[in-house]
């Protein structure tokens, strides 16, 4: 058989097309690999856009996005226009890997990339490669700055990175990566919320949610952040309708990006959906744009569930360490306050001092005798250390750690936003891996995607939890906004009394909310259990999931989510709107009998305040859960199948 040129068989496919037209001298398409998606990039040759590379996204046949600018611009130099391609290549890829701890056992990475290499066409000649891929979740693209004459390093000021959308859709905004998405709880600062395109302010968050159409979403958001400034979003110069990326810095660090050539960005992305619950099942898309597992041996990385020491004292800690026995959980965590005042620049994490204000008895807390009673009882210890400490004592304390027989460190207020940062913090999560030492990253970070290569990399907090008591209906988005990015530390509570929103609540949350280390009871202590029966959903709940199924899906109004362990399934849902709810089961496999053993808020006046009710039923593929579920309530359901 002839061996055809890469760019013929892909015109040939119909991966790839290419266009002659009055404006370009070739301008190319891209399709994913079920051809739904495709992404049109080209090099107009005349027009105000002349030399300036754009792409734009139509799905199903459908505009996602407009012609949108792309380019950089240097510290001595500009690569945004003047342009020529010079060259094109093509490929498929199609694999499926193994997940270490994810929402699903196996994830395929199936896309068509394209790759193409623009010079200036004055002199000097600079070059500049694009990458885009397209999957059937979305499309990707990113730059590389070769290396090439006069220029062996870069100075990165400003991505001319646009996202331009027809008319002015509803966008879901937040300014922090711990914000609220609620718009009735914005006080101070910019709309948060579902607003219409034209009203996001500088700093928007990703990834940032965009419903097109009623049938058609969008997210966009970056991947493979791990040596570059942090991406956030606002409005393009002189455009409503059109977000550009910029380059954040914090604490008043320069957001400029240098490096030696060759010099490659992270991965632009843009997740498109029919159904803001298929943003949600595709999200492994962000994992896929990462490199692959650097760890020769996770054997040592494992999932769990943690509570919160917070007496500071060897008997509290042991009283946790029981705790987490009788009641399923897999870790107990020191935090603040173990080596003194976090935020004192003279605190030493590498010994036991507590801070007088958390407890004001120095000698209460024998650290290393709480370490050996839990790995005797296979209950592990994680570590809080603040920034201040990590930055001076990192080298240090993580070999230290490790000898003291902890499992995990969690980096507390770390500094985010510029190179330098997101740069640190990266290898600080390397040389834990170095210490087979799991982390939890808190505070203002959010993850895109780094847990594939350093699967130590458990979860991070970047997101408004349980600490700030959120509403329902934040609840109800951030399924849709924040976990399209990974998993979040929600850090659930059981027995304040601030809780606003029910029991059957905060079950549905824990199988809704992704993250495989799942902080619960953390404004409780061991002595509040009362024999909660409800709280058997927890002892039995995974934190890694075989397969995630979202059955519903409107954001901020409800959410319903099913995720399987073994053969075991559980499920999530929640209604901050439409209270009535009804849930098919046919994720079931035909013909296999399941027991039911459904949380949910039973009817006004038939239990005390913040009560469960607890029922059970035999159910198949063809039973359609008919749940009744109040503004602030939720219902959760464990499956287990009946043995012949």
């Amino acid at each position: 058989m002839k061996t055809f040129d890469p760019l013929l068989r892909w015109i040939l496919t119909g991966a790839l097309t290419v266009l002659v037209g009055a404006t370009s001298a070739v301008a190319v398409e891209l399709n994913s690999p079920d051809g739904k998606l495709v992404l049109h990039f080209d090099v107009p040759s005349k027009g105000s856009a002349k030399g300036c590379p754009v792409y734009s996204v139509r799905f199903q046949d459908r505009p996602v996005l407009a012609d949108s600018r792309l380019g950089l611009e240097l510290r001595d130099s500009s690569l945004t226009g003047d342009f020529e391609i010079v060259n094109q290549t093509t490929s498929t890829s199609d694999t499926t890997w193994k997940p270490v701890l994810a929402e699903r056992a196996t994830i395929r990475d199936h896309f068509n990339q394209l790759v193409v290499e623009l010079r200036r066409a004055q002199p000097p000649q600079s070059r500049l490669r694009l990458t885009f891929r397209a999957y059937n979740e979305g499309v990707a693209f990113c730059y590389t700055v070769p290396e090439q004459p006069g220029l062996s390093s870069v100075a990165i000021t400003r991505e001319i990175t646009q996202f331009a959308f027809n008319g002015d859709p509803t966008a879901w905004a937040t300014y922090q990566a711990q914000g609220n998405y609620d718009p009735s709880q914005s006080q101070k600062g910019p709309p948060c919320g579902p607003v219409p395109l034209s009203q996001v302010q500088p700093g928007a968050e990703r990834p940032l949610t965009v419903r097109v159409a009623d049938d058609l979403y969008a997210s966009i958001t970056e991947a493979r952040l791990v040596d570059y400034a942090r991406m956030k979003l606002r409005l393009a110069a002189g455009s409503e309708h059109t977000l550009e990326a910029f380059l954040d810095a914090e604490r008043g660090v320069n957001g400029e990006v240098t490096g030696k050539t060759p010099f490659t960005t992270p991965w632009r992305v843009v997740m498109v959906a029919g159904s803001p619950g298929q943003l949600l099942e595709q999200n492994e898309l962000v994992l896929n744009l990462n490199d692959p597992c650097a760890l020769a041996d996770t054997s040592w990385i494992k999932p769990g569930k943690v509570i919160r020491a917070v007496s500071l004292t060897t008997k509290g800690g042991k009283a946790c360490v029981d705790f987490a026995v009788r009641q399923g959980l897999q870790f107990i965590e020191f935090d603040a306050g173990w080596y003194g005042n976090e935020n004192d620049p003279e605190s030493d994490a590498s010994r036991v001092h507590l801070d007088p204000k958390r407890n004001a008895d120095p000698n209460a807390l024998n650290l290393q005798e709480v370490i050996d009673y839990g790995n005797a009882q296979g209950i592990g210890v994680i570590l809080y250390v603040n920034h201040r400490a990590m930055e001076k004592q990192l080298d240090e304390i993580l070999p230290l750690y490790q000898k003291w027989g902890v499992k995990g460190v969690k980096y507390g207020f770390v500094n985010v936003g510029s190179q330098y940062w997101t740069a640190w913090l990266h290898e600080a999560i390397r040389k834990a891996a170095a210490h087979k030492l799991m982390v939890d990253i808190h505070d203002e970070f959010r993850s895109t995607g780094y847990q594939r290569t350093y699967p130590n990399l458990m979860t991070v907090e970047g997101v408004c939890g349980n600490e700030e008591f959120p509403t329902p209906v934040h609840n109800a988005t951030l399924p849709f906004t924040r976990f399209l990015t990974g998993p979040a530390d929600y850090t659930f509570c059981w027995y304040d009394k601030r809780l606003k929103n029910t029991h059957a609540h905060q079950l549905a949350l824990s199988t809704i909310f992704f993250s495989p280390w799942q902080f619960l009871y953390w404004y409780d202590q061991p002595s509040a259990f009362d024999g909660d029966p409800a709280l058997d959903y927890w002892k039995n709940l995974p934190t890694a999931w075989d397969e995630t199924r979202v059955l519903q899906g409107d954001i901020g109004r409800v959410v319903t989510v099913a995720r399987r362990k073994g053969a075991e399934w559980f499920l999530g849902s929640i209604a901050p709107a439409d209270g009535k709810v009804q849930i098919p089961l046919a994720f079931l496999p035909p013909g296999q009998k399941f027991t039911a053993q459904i949380y949910s808020d039973p009817p006004p006046g038939e239990i005390g305040d913040k009560q469960v009710r607890i029922e059970e039923r035999i159910v198949d593929a063809q039973t359609t859960l008919q749940s009744v579920i109040p503004p602030n309530g939720g219902q959760a359901a464990r499956l287990i199948p009946v043995k012949p």
